[in-house]
């Protein structure tokens, strides 16, 4: 917050507050960057399970659902036999993929700082 900053601007309902709540679920960020780089913003249930190392299916139909709820993706039941559903980007999912990219990337240019900091308690690494 800047010196004389409003206060209003930094209520509960604020904007930064709202942006970091998409973050709130750990698989977010991940799922929408997913989508977007590997899938070209459209993939089905199976594919991203598949393309996410480390999620389990109930944590992606979970994320999946909150994703869709926020208005990050919509869900699309396709016309075939088994039925099969495919979930794509929406007009603000396409938006927010901007700075979680530039957020991904400084985390991939900054790798050396962040192996410094040493392993989290339930962190996964190989």
């Amino acid at each position: 917050m800047h010196p004389g900053t409003d206060e209003a601007e930094w209520r509960e309902d604020c904007a930064p507050r709202r942006v970091l709540s998409l973050f709130a679920t750990k698989w977010t960020s991940m799922v929408l960057h997913t989508l977007h780089a590997r899938h070209g913003g459209q993939a089905r249930t199976g594919v991203l399970l598949r393309s996410l190392p480390g999620i389990s299916k109930k944590m992606l139909t979970q994320t999946l659902r909150e994703m869709e709820e926020v208005g990050l993706i919509e869900r699309r039941v396709l016309a075939a036999m088994p039925p099969a559903v495919d979930y794509r980007l929406t007009p603000l999912g396409c938006r927010f993929v901007e700075p979680v990219t530039m957020l991904y990337d400084w985390g991939r240019a900054n790798a050396d700082a962040l192996d410094a900091l040493g392993s989290r308690a339930g962190a996964r690494r190989e």
